[in-house]
């Protein structure tokens, strides 16, 4: 996992998904918790593209608009919602179409990742997902809905989309026997650790891995 910028690590190639892994999806539900009671463990690689693909992989070649569909929905397909992973070695920035981790920023920013008065909790989990807005993708939509150009709309729009993404996530932590916590971020830190445009805006974190001994 190298790179050719010093200290920022290289590109991750994920594996594809093992749909026999876990139990059913009512089973899931039941598990289904918000627990801040993470561990150190670190997830493995089949671990970690078995969550990001349930958050927002492709599922099917053919979805709205003639684009490859995802395992969550967007606001008339805008996809405005990028996931952001920060582990110990550096951020990453998740790539549904191939299914891979492209680096953004050497570094631990996971401290970031959390709203500040809840740091000390899963404090070294980890994986923290941070949740980022892309206003810009709004103009691209594959229908141009009332209200999806209005800023205050917007908001409306983006934040449904990332609780989608979200509850996809704590539904897999539960299948995969993980735990998972959904809470706030640092914003203005990470717009700047991560070189952040303008357009490009933190909404929320969450935090996975395995329950704490």
């Amino acid at each position: 996992m190298k790179s050719d910028k010093e200290g920022v690590p290289g590109p991750i190639e994920l594996h594809e998904p093992v749909f026999e892994t876990g139990g059913t999806l009512y089973a899931a539900l039941k598990r289904r918790r918000t627990s801040r009671e993470i561990g150190e463990e670190p997830l493995g690689l089949q671990v970690l593209s078995e969550i990001l693909w349930a958050a927002q992989g492709i599922n099917r070649e053919s979805g709205p608009f003639g684009d490859p569909g995802r395992t969550a929905g967007s606001a008339s397909n805008s996809r405005e919602i990028c996931i952001y992973v920060a582990m110990e070695e550096g951020t990453y920035i998740y790539e549904p179409g191939p299914h891979r981790l492209t680096p953004v920023a050497g570094g631990d920013t996971r401290a970031l990742a959390i709203g500040r008065a809840q740091q000390p909790s899963g404090a070294r989990a980890p994986v923290r997902l941070v949740y980022v807005v892309d206003l810009e993708r709004f103009e691209s939509a594959g229908f141009d809905e009332p209200g999806l150009h209005d800023p205050e709309i917007q908001k409306s729009y983006y934040y449904v989309d990332t609780g989608l993404i979200a509850q996809n996530v704590y539904l897999a932590c539960a299948s995969l026997g993980l735990e998972s916590w959904f809470h706030n971020c640092d914003r203005e830190a990470l717009t700047k650790a991560l070189g952040l445009e303008p357009h490009r805006l933190p909404l929320f974190g969450q935090t996975i891995g395995y329950a704490r001994d």
